[in-house]
């Protein structure tokens, strides 16, 4: 049961079970918990979403060709690239000495009001509010440290699925 040796399918659905469960304990946290997402976080929830849903289709598709893999594991891995560099600033901000500013401004429902999409983009990711706060940590890391980690993972975990060698059938 070596999960490096599964099926590119079932490593892809592994993947999006994987980001489904991320995003499951995310919105727990914020119903249950009472955490409310920052704007750096909704993003990383996009991304994480992305994710997913490119395993998926990895997963469901199932190439057989070393090629078709190699896409999924490609395009999966730039994905979680663009969460790695979402909840990098995340943890910049976080890192930041409270008196440099580290906020992320006004709420992301009044900036989609007042700005277009790629303002608000620019905007939320120069991290002005509440994305400095700490709220909770688990074995010392806050959550998008632990976002940071599991973009790593999940991308490296991708390009493993879609260019490891496989064995041929003869017959």
């Amino acid at each position: 049961m070596n999960p490096l040796r599964w099926s590119f399918r079932a490593q892809c659905l592994t993947g999006f079970l994987v980001c489904a469960g991320l995003l499951a304990f995310a919105i727990f946290m914020q119903i249950r918990m009472g955490l409310e997402p920052c704007p750096l976080c909704i993003y990383q929830r996009i991304a994480f979403a992305a994710v997913g849903v490119l395993f998926l289709l990895g997963a469901l598709h199932g190439p057989a060709s070393r090629g078709g893999r190699a896409f999924y594991g490609v395009l999966v891995f730039l994905a979680a690239a663009v969460g790695m560099g979402i909840a990098g600033r995340h943890v910049y901000v976080q890192l930041l000495p409270k008196d440099l500013g580290s906020s992320c401004g006004p709420p992301l429902s009044f900036l989609a009001e007042t700005m277009g999409p790629f303002e608000v983009f620019r905007t939320v990711l120069t991290g002005t509010g509440d994305c400095g706060n700490i709220d909770w940590t688990f074995l010392g890391l806050s959550m998008p440290m632990w976002s940071l980690v599991w973009f790593v993972l999940l991308g490296l975990g991708a390009l493993y699925a879609g260019f490891r060698a496989r064995k041929t059938r003869l017959f």
